[in-house]
């Protein structure tokens, strides 16, 4: 599966930082982050809430542009290793410079310096998604957005929110979401994941996303799967997040396969993926696994990922060869 050129949507670039990166990196600043591995060097927690807390830890030795340069480098020589051609990943000025609009520039420069080498070097694209963090406030939230809104462009393309989904309503954060899209953003948002069909329809009244973020728990309430599947929205499904945080017992539990037999726009991303033990090839062959998916259908949910893409209509067209070959 690795070989199958692949679109993904739904990738927090903290989230995908190697284990081996973030120990390196707390070796080099003299910090000790030994508790956040278990015995086999793997990031170690037990439910989502302390996998927040895990996330944060790893985060926190990430201090500087140079940081994120080299980060970005080994997120995207994993995903190219496994056949991504084209990505988005999540960006939070809130770990990018304390949410200053200044420094956050300075890490963008970075970060967009290293995606430059890795289209050089690896043929994997990148654009980037910058994202509110729920449990961090709405005032936070706002000062997020202005960094979205300030640079906002061909490369920053869309804005989202993320964190802890049981903390506050949409309504909320509809300062930012006004402002990231008067600036000019596409709009996805974190939603379906931890709540329950309700707060799926509270996200699409107040924010009006293109995309969600997950947006699996739709398959509860049918209604809603269908009003999904009328709209057009996109889902950016991560199976194997889901069953790795104890949402679904396993792939073959999984939605993603009726959400796509009823109309729904799926796609397929893998999260955080070393810190829920996959890879997008892996998530492609658990997925043929499960449900039989063949070639074709890989490569239909990859195009559909195209389309659902926030980047220019040039770029589609420079990827959709690739998807083509």
């Amino acid at each position: 599966m690795k070989e199958l050129p692949k679109v993904e949507l739904h990738l927090h670039l903290e989230g995908a930082a190697p284990p081996a990166f973030i120990r390196g990196l707390a070796a080099e600043k003299k910090v000790d982050l030994s508790g956040i591995f278990d015995e086999r060097g793997h990031y170690r927690y037990k439910g989502f809430g302390e996998f927040l807390k895990v996330y944060e830890a790893a985060t926190s030795v990430l201090t500087s542009p140079e940081d994120y340069r080299r980060l970005t480098l080994a997120v995207l020589e994993e995903s190219a290793a496994n056949g991504v051609v084209y990505g988005e990943t999540f960006l939070s000025p809130d770990f990018c410079g304390g949410r200053d609009v200044g420094a956050w520039r300075e890490y963008l420069h970075a970060i967009r310096e290293a995606a430059v080498e890795a289209e050089r070097t690896m043929g994997i694209t990148l654009r980037g998604i910058i994202t509110c963090i729920r449990h961090f406030g709405p005032e936070k939230a706002r000062e997020t957005a202005v960094c979205a809104a300030e640079t906002a462009g061909d490369w920053i393309v869309g804005f989202g929110i993320a964190g802890d989904e049981s903390v506050l309503a949409p309504k909320d954060f509809l300062w930012s979401f006004d402002c990231a899209r008067e600036a000019g953003l596409r709009i996805t948002a974190h939603s379906g994941e931890w709540g329950a069909p309700d707060t799926i329809r509270d996200t699409l009244a107040t924010l009006n996303p293109e995309r969600l973020g997950h947006g699996v728990r739709s398959i509860e309430d049918l209604a809603l799967v269908d009003e999904l599947a009328e709209r057009g929205t996109v889902l950016e499904v991560c199976p194997g997040s889901n069953v790795a945080l104890g949402i679904y017992t396993d792939f073959r539990a999984h939605p993603i396969n009726e959400l796509d037999r009823r109309g729904v726009k799926v796609t397929i991303s893998t999260d955080d993926p070393p810190f829920f033990h996959t890879t997008m090839a892996r998530e492609y062959e658990e997925l043929h696994r499960a449900f039989d998916w063949d070639e074709g259908q890989f490569r239909r949910i990859a195009r559909q990922s195209l389309d659902a893409a926030f980047c220019d209509a040039d770029t589609k067209a420079r990827i959709a060869k690739k998807l083509e070959a």
